[in-house]
């Protein structure tokens, strides 16, 4: 099977730890922490959301892309963040109409008071769980102080720049 369409297991998804506890009955009182540069979302596609072939508006899916991107910037910078870009957003498929659209937002690269995220967007064909990979951009964001002045980012982890790399298809939400 192509490295851009696999069928789902159950446990891909990635469900979260906390969440098998609760079901097994070691659910502990403890909060967990969300990952610090990265973000996931999953958005049904409804007719409001499309154009009339049936396929979802790009300017849509561009929002959805900014949404996640910002959320993993947010996190990251930990405060307030602006758009400032939006680079080589590619479409690669159509989403259509009753798929479910699902996105990873990854900080890739940081420089002084800016992140560099890449977006990777799922389409998932409801009844069958087959993904494949429908469109990528990256996004850049610069982080605010209480003023609105730009202000400096912490830096990536160790060996986490990976603005170069392929889309990571097993850890996609």
């Amino acid at each position: 099977m192509s490295r851009q369409r696999r069928r789902l297991s159950a446990g891909t998804w990635g469900i979260v730890a906390a969440t098998q506890a609760y079901r097994d009955g070691t659910r502990k009182d403890e909060t967990m922490k969300a990952p610090r540069s990265r973000a996931r979302m999953l958005e049904l596609v409804f007719p409001k959301d499309t154009n009339y072939h049936g396929t979802a508006f790009g300017g849509w899916v561009l929002s959805l892309m900014d949404k996640a991107a910002s959320i993993a910037a947010v996190r990251h910078a930990g405060g307030n963040v602006v758009t400032a870009r939006m680079d080589g957003v590619d479409f690669h498929v159509p989403i259509r109409v009753g798929d479910a659209v699902a996105l990873d937002a990854q900080v890739v690269r940081v420089g002084r008071t800016s992140m560099t995220i890449r977006v990777d967007v799922y389409r998932e064909h409801m009844p069958t769980g087959d993904q494949e990979l429908a469109t990528t951009g990256f996004f850049v964001f610069v982080a605010l102080d209480e003023r609105g002045k730009p202000r400096p980012v912490p830096p990536l982890p160790e060996g986490q720049d990976t603005s170069a790399a392929e889309p990571d298809f097993e850890a996609r939400p």
